[in-house]
C-alpha cells in the first residue's frame, strides 16, 4: 500500500533528521540510512541471496572494484545502489556508479546520501548509464507522486517493463520542468520572440527586446499567482471576495516594482491553508488572508499588516514558521521539518489573535 510506504519513509525522514549530525563515516550513512531503506522497499538486507552489500565489479583493467549494494530479483539483479556520505551532494559523483551500471546487469542504478536518492537508467543509450536521473525522491519533500513511483521498486510491485515505460516521461517531464522555471525566472530571447510574434508585426528592436522581456517577466509571474489565487478560492470554496495579493496587476515598466520577483509557492498555499484550519477555531474564514512577499509569506488577520498572525519563511534549505504570541514586533522563529508541524504550534497561533481583540 502507497499509504503504508509513504508512512514509512516519513519515519525514515525523522530518523534521517535526528541522527545525522552523529553519523561521521559513510559506512555509518549506510547503516543508518540506506539499509532501512533497502527494508522499506520490502528487501530482505540480511538475505545475501537477495541484498548483496559489497558487490564486485571488474571494470576492464581494474579488478575487484565493489558497489556497495546490489538487490537481485529471480536470481538477476536488478538495482545497483552507490552510497554517500549524508553531507554530500548526491547529484554530484555519479562516475562511480557509471561505471558500476556499463558492466552490471542490472537495469537501475541509484545514487544516494540516504537522504536523497538519485535513479538511473539508460534511455540515452543501450547500456550506458544516463547522466541525468530519471527520478529523484527527497525524503525531505515527499510527494505522493513520487511516493506512487517508488512503489513501482518495491519488491512485491517491482515490474521492470512498466517502470521502463514511465521511465522517459518521468525524466523529459522533470527536464521540461526544470528549463520552464528557469524562464519563469529569466524569459529567455527566443521564447520573448516567439510570444511577441504572435500579435506584434513589426520587427523586434534590440531595445524593443529588452522591454518585451521585462513585459514577458510580469505576465508569467502574474499568470502564475492568477492561477495560485484561483486554486486556493476552490480549494477553501470561498467567495471572490477572499483576500488576496493585489501582484495580479499589471505595474508599467519604469516603476521599477519588485512584484515580479515574488514567486507564490504551492508549499506555501498548504502551509496558509493549515493555519487558516487551525484560526478558524475562533476566527471567520474572511478575516484570515495572506500576503506573500520576496522575504516571507505572511499570514495576518483582516489583511492587515500591523495585525500579523504567523509568517512562513520557505525560502531556504530549512523551513521556519515565524509566531507573534508575544506581540507583533516580538516575532519568533520556530524550525519546522514538514508542514504537519505547523500543528504543533496550534495554541500560540490561537493565542496570537487574542493580542487583536
Amino acid at each position: 500500500m502507497e499509504s503504508e510506504l509513504k508512512l514509512k519513509l516519513e519515519q525514515l525522514h525523522k530518523r534521517v533528521d535526528n541522527l545525522k549530525d552523529q553519523i561521521q563515516t559513510e559506512e555509518a550513512t549506510k547503516n543508518a540510512f540506506i539499509m532501512p531503506f533497502i527494508q522499506i522497499l520490502g528487501y530482505d538486507v540480511f538475505n545475501p541471496t537477495e541484498v548483496i552489500p559489497e558487490y564486485t565489479c571488474d571494470i576492464g583493467t581494474k579488478k575487484g572494484e565493489k558497489v556497495d549494494y546490489v538487490i537481485m530479483k529471480d536470481n538477476e539483479p536488478i538495482l545497483i545502489i552507490e552510497c554517500k556520505h549524508w553531507n554530500i551532494d548526491a547529484d554530484a559523483h555519479n562516475s562511480q556508479l557509471h561505471r558500476y551500471y556499463h558492466v552490471s546487469k542490472a537495469k537501475f542504478g541509484v545514487l544516494t546520501n540516504g537522504h536523497v536518492y538519485n535513479f538511473y537508467t539508460d534511455l540515452e543509450k543501450p547500456n550506458i548509464m544516463d547522466e541525468k536521473p530519471f527520478f529523484t525522491l527527497d525524503l525531505n519533500n515527499l510527494k505522493d507522486t513520487n511516493i506512487s513511483i517508488l512503489n513501482n521498486f518495491t519488491k512485491t510491485s517491482f515490474n521492470l517493463e512498466n517502470i521502463l515505460d514511465s521511465a522517459e516521461a518521468l525524466k523529459y517531464i522533470e527536464a521540461i520542468r526544470r528549463e520552464f522555471e528557469k524562464e519563469l525566472q529569466n524569459p529567455s530571447d527566443e521564447l520573448v520572440k516567439l510570444l511577441v510574434s504572435r500579435f506584434f508585426d513589426r520587427s523586434i528592436t534590440a531595445s524593443r527586446l529588452v522591454s518585451f522581456k521585462e513585459y514577458t517577466k510580469k505576465a508569467l509571474s502574474n499568470s502564475i499567482n492568477d492561477s495560485i489565487n484561483l486554486r486556493l478560492k476552490n480549494a477553501l470554496n470561498i467567495n471572490d471576495t477572499v483576500p488576496s495579493k493585489e501582484i495580479e496587476q499589471v505595474n508599467p515598466i519604469d516603476q521599477n516594482t519588485e512584484v515580479d520577483k515574488i514567486i507564490t509557492t504551492e508549499e506555501e498555499i498548504e502551509g496558509f491553508q493549515i493555519v487558516k484550519a487551525i484560526l478558524r477555531e475562533v476566527l471567520p474564514a474572511e478575516r484570515i488572508a495572506f500576503r506573500d512577499t520576496q522575504s516571507y509569506f505572511g499570514i495576518l488577520l483582516d489583511d492587515n499588516n500591523r495585525k500579523p498572525l504567523c509568517r512562513l519563511h520557505f525560502n531556504s534549505s530549512n523551513k521556519y514558521i515565524e509566531l507573534f504570541h508575544n506581540g507583533k514586533d516580538s516575532g519568533e522563529k520556530k524550525l519546522i521539518e514538514t508542514l504537519e508541524d505547523i500543528y504543533n504550534y496550534r495554541n500560540k497561533l490561537l493565542s496570537t489573535t487574542k493580542l487583536y481583540e
